[in-house]
């Protein structure tokens, strides 16, 4: 199944395969996600979903259902 992925503030969307890892996707598509531990702990990698879930992208997958995602990139200035 393939998931519209559009990251923001950049407005870019591409195609993503439900279960494809978020760093994968956002590489793809030209998009930095800061990182740190890549195993959640440090939220270095926090994005914000449309829904106004946070999570940590070095920990996450595309999930299925919905036909659109959106993910809100922000910079914590510490990183």
């Amino acid at each position: 199944m393939t998931v519209k992925v559009n990251f923001l503030p950049d407005d870019v969307t591409v195609n993503a395969e439900v279960g494809e890892p978020l760093l994968e996707v956002a590489k793809r598509a030209g998009v930095d996600i800061p990182t740190g531990c890549l195993m959640g702990s440090c939220h270095a990698c926090e994005v914000e979903l449309d829904d106004g879930e946070t999570i940590c992208a070095c920990i996450s997958a595309v999930t299925p259902g919905k036909e659109t995602v959106t993910i809100n990139l922000y910079v914590d200035s510490a990183w």
